[in-house]
């Protein structure tokens, strides 16, 4: 989706009028007795993990002519080293080196605070209020030297850090990083879809807790109140909670319009939640009280896209032919052609792992070829503008013998939740 990104649209579409006094005070204070925690049972990432990172990323080094990478702090920084640090004008960065320990570069009184979360070993290497980070870096590279070898970037990192990195190492060869991080990162390991399975786990168990307390005009905020303190109570963060009522669930990510809940009214919800660092990404639609003809019909068409998407996502296919089968499907059926309306108006599906959204995408055109341990969201909504919207998503991973499900798509519009 184009920027502002999806989290941002999430949270400022769940800023809407409260409508409804008595709906949300009965969000705010639900009784969440028959609720436990559902994942104790679960592992963080550790030390071992990560070192075979290590070693898997600096294996990708030499096969690219990657001499090292610098990735700041994110997702990418807390797969590598573990460090979870926030982004500011003062320089954290981590280098992975082709050979040897990986290097965090830290101003100097942040140091105790960043080895905190380190989980693997590392040199550290700090910076004082009056010197720049980048010499600091040059410093470490010209010291393994690797200086004039080909420097990986992380597609996230700012432009402020690489532009002064040239500054101080003006021969240095700047390259991307990304086969080197998407090459680590987009293969998940069974500890990292365990947990992944797990948080799906946790948005199904809100997901069927929430639904038959959802009542004639509570508003989306409500919902969405409900359904965020079932996840807490079953043990994981909620990430987001999207819920669209009406006519606004014709608009993928929503409407600031007041959206209450009505007989014979959709509601659509997408919801997700992080258990140790790893998301889920699970969208239902159902009717409040008696479907019509018309929402029966968008729902089942949806129901077997999905499938459609399913059974062309197999082990050496490009990611961009999933997308394709499904708007030939949805063609045949008179929607679109193409992205536009009515029909599916975003891309089939987006890899999902520690960030909701991650390469590569479910897209037209998209030649990376499926592998196992890839994970992707499985959501070829429709969408008819002026009248509803249904979208059912369900996340895959890629096994040796082809897609397997992190849930289970609900079967009829008649027991939406499966």
């Amino acid at each position: 989706m184009p920027t502002p990104n999806r989290r941002q649209m999430l949270r400022a579409a769940a800023v809407l009028p409260l409508l409804n006094v008595a709906g949300a005070l009965r969000a705010a204070e639900p009784d969440l007795s028959a609720l436990r925690d559902i994942t104790g049972g679960t592992r963080p990432i550790g030390t071992a993990e990560r070192t075979a990172r290590l070693a898997r990323a600096q294996a990708l080094m030499r096969a690219n002519g990657i001499g090292a990478v610098l990735i700041e702090p994110g997702s990418s920084l807390i797969y590598s080293t573990g460090v979870r640090w926030s982004r500011s004008e003062r320089l954290t960065c981590a280098i992975l080196p082709v050979e040897g320990e990986p290097c965090i570069v830290t101003p100097f009184f942040e140091e105790p605070s960043v080895r905190e979360s380190l989980g693997i070993n590392a040199e550290v290497r700090v910076w004082q209020e009056d010197q720049n980070p980048l010499a600091v870096v040059a410093g470490f590279l010209r010291d393994r030297k690797l200086a004039a070898r080909p420097i990986g970037i992380e597609e996230t990192m700012r432009f402020f850090a690489v532009d002064a990195l040239q500054h101080v190492l003006p021969d240095a060869r700047i390259v991307t990083a990304n086969p080197v991080v998407r090459g680590c990162r987009m293969i998940k390991t069974a500890a990292e879809i365990a947990l992944m399975q797990a948080a799906t786990e946790v948005t199904i168990a809100a997901y069927r807790w929430t639904y038959p307390r959802i009542e004639k005009r509570m508003t989306n905020r409500d919902i969405a109140a409900l359904m965020n303190a079932a996840t807490r109570k079953l043990g994981a963060d909620p990430e987001f909670e999207l819920v669209l009522v009406g006519e606004a669930a014709a608009y993928p990510h929503g409407s600031r319009q007041p959206q209450i809940v009505t007989d014979g009214g959709i509601v659509l919800m997408d919801c997700g939640c992080t258990v140790q660092g790893y998301q889920s990404d699970v969208s239902r639609t159902f009717v409040h009280g008696r479907p019509s003809k018309a929402q029966r019909k968008v729902w089942g068409e949806v129901a077997q896209g999905q499938q459609v998407a399913f059974a062309a996502a197999r082990i050496g296919t490009a990611a961009g032919q999933v997308d394709d089968a499904v708007r030939h499907y949805y063609t045949g059926l008179g929607y679109g052609p193409d992205y536009t309306l009515p029909g599916l108006s975003h891309r089939t599906g987006h890899g999902i792992g520690m960030d909701g959204h991650e390469p590569v995408n479910l897209v037209r055109g998209e030649a990376t070829k499926l592998a196992a341990g890839m994970c992707f969201s499985n959501e070829p909504g429709l969408y008819l503008p002026g009248k509803f919207g249904v979208r059912l998503e369900d996340c895959f991973h890629m096994t040796a013998a082809g897609p397997q499900w992190f849930s289970t798509p609900p079967a009829s519009i008649d027991a939406p939740l499966g």
